[in-house]
């Protein structure tokens, strides 16, 4: 057992999956730094202290850690922050219940305690969003969607029409999520504009972003890696460096790893981690419009594993698993978790164990969340691996035709 803290651990693991020494590692760090630090004697004493878990690197130190391994300070040092639950918060923040809510909905008796109230629950929905049943969130989102869009036929102050605008703007984005991840991919496409239109009359660029955001993640899922630069440069324009940016370099991360272009991966990955470190530290990490810093992690992974970097994909994947499951055990991130298990599972079929390749792509099949278009791009590519290389294997076949029957449905 390791009883070093997590912290500790990862750093250990991020140097081994780069081959590196100690020493190795603080002649890196130097050449990460804009300002002279000790010499190695010093410096290689430091590292051994923080790699053992003795102390732990000041805030500066660990910057420098992470750019040194592509990544961000709380990847490593993780944040906490979750949403108290939207009841409680409710009836703290505006004196309403939900059953208020809908029932002055009705009677269309708008006031700012009730638009206050439409943009917690709002908030709410996409805190959900990585764990409720699909079905469920999409029904939820559609009902409160069209409640909160019938508001704005009614006579509102200027301040409270673009509050309802933005609302409406981050729902509709939710809903075209869980639509995508169902499947639907034209209704998908429909309530993406409709977010789009919403974020254009609020003049609001992060949900415009965030539209160009879903639109890079729909033509990557499709296969149209050209599509997906277009629409994330389209989104990083519209929305500068708010929050979205990250996410959006990291969709043209993933697109210029599948065309095969290295450097620009790379460029496009690093200028996302650069972006995410400037980021305020988010309040609460489970809503889905906001980039947390463990999701870097997800990013990294991903385009490690297409190009071809298994030691750096294996050894994300895992701090993906570690920090998408909670401390009792129960998954906060399920959709993240399975596509961190086919990552592991096109690394393990590269290096020959069909078994565990296999078994790590089932189980990635056996979520009750899941993104279906996101889990068959990633899916593919483990099927294309033990296709090409094990083709009469009979567990293969068996996943093979698992993967066939997901695809159709």
């Amino acid at each position: 057992m390791d009883d070093r803290p997590r912290w500790a651990q990862r750093l250990t693991a991020e140097r081994e999956a780069r081959g590196w020494s100690q020493l190795d590692t603080v002649r890196a760090i130097r050449a990460h730094s804009p300002r002279p630090l000790p010499d190695d004697k010093n410096l290689l004493r430091s590292w051994k202290r923080w790699e053992s878990g003795a102390t732990q690197p000041d805030a500066t130190y660990q910057s420098l850690i992470a750019a040194t391994f592509s990544t961000v300070a709380a990847a490593i040092w993780p944040v906490t922050g979750r949403s108290r639950g939207h009841s409680a918060e409710l009836v703290e923040a505006t004196g309403l219940s939900t059953l208020d809510v809908v029932t002055r909905l009705r009677a269309s008796a708008v006031d700012q305690p009730m638009i206050d109230a439409l943009r917690i629950t709002a908030d709410q929905l996409c805190t959900d969003y990585p764990h409720l049943p699909a079905q469920q969130l999409l029904t939820e989102g559609r009902a409160w969607l069209h409640r909160i869009s019938s508001l704005l036929s009614s006579q509102l102050t200027l301040a409270q029409h673009r509050e309802v605008l933005v609302t409406a703007g981050w729902l509709a984005l939710l809903v075209g999520c869980v639509e995508h991840d169902t499947g639907d991919r034209r209704a998908a496409e429909a309530t993406r504009q409709a977010a789009m239109s919403l974020g254009a009359e609020a003049d609001h660029p992060e949900i415009q972003g965030w539209a160009c955001e879903m639109r890079a993640w729909f033509d990557l899922t499709r296969g149209d890696y050209p599509g997906v630069i277009a629409a994330s440069d389209e989104g990083i324009d519209l929305a500068g460096s708010s929050g979205v940016s990250v996410q959006l370099f990291a969709q043209k991360a993933k697109a210029w790893a599948r065309l095969g272009d290295r450097r620009m991966a790379w460029v496009a990955l690093e200028e996302g981690r650069k972006r995410l470190e400037l980021q305020p530290r988010p309040g609460d990490i489970d809503h889905h419009f906001v980039v947390d810093p463990a999701k870097f992690d997800f990013y990294g992974m991903d385009v490690y594993n297409v190009l071809g970097e298994n030691a750096l994909a294996a050894t994300y994947a895992g701090e993906v698993i570690q920090a998408s499951t909670g401390s009792d055990g129960i998954p906060r991130a399920p959709m993240r978790i399975a596509e961190a298990l086919i990552a592991q599972g096109v690394v393990a079929a590269r290096e020959g164990e069909i078994e565990q390749a296999v078994a790590l792509g089932r189980a990635a099949l056996t979520g009750d969340r899941r993104s279906l278009p996101s889990l068959l791009l990633v899916s593919r590519a483990l099927a294309a691996i033990l296709d090409d290389r094990y083709p009469g294997e009979p567990e293969v076949r068996g996943y093979l035709d698992e993967i066939r029957a997901l695809k159709a449905s």
